[in-house]
């Protein structure tokens, strides 16, 4: 996504502090090669949810949606673990080499819930 093509966030006209920033505050400047791939992988994620309305649609049998549906979950499966490496190489690294923590402890409360 280009500069030009982002929006301007809420919090441009009211910052917010630090730690108490909405989710909407928080960002990632992605390089082009992040951000090109994780949205070719959501563009191929997208293309399998329409696939399988379409087989429902057609009155598929259902175990055959099914497997689709595992495709799609595996798929999915494959964009978090894409983005949470990014996560760690990137934010993570950066906020322990500043000598913080709060990336990382965020990251070990995220974790449980990656994991479920």
């Amino acid at each position: 996504m280009t500069d030009a093509e982002k929006k301007p966030c809420c919090c441009a006209t009211e910052p917010a502090e630090k730690d108490t920033a909405p989710s909407c505050c928080r960002h990632k400047d992605r390089t082009p090669e992040e951000y090109r791939a994780l949205a070719n992988r959501l563009s191929r994620i997208e293309g399998q949810v329409r696939g399988i309305r379409a087989m429902l649609d057609k009155d598929v049998y259902c175990a055959d949606i099914l497997v689709q549906v595992a495709a799609v979950n595996a798929a999915l499966n494959g964009f978090s673990k894409e983005l949470l490496g990014q996560h760690i190489r990137t934010c993570v690294a950066d906020d322990l080499k500043a000598g913080e923590t709060q990336k990382l402890d965020e990251l070990l409360q995220l974790l449980p819930r990656l994991m479920k």
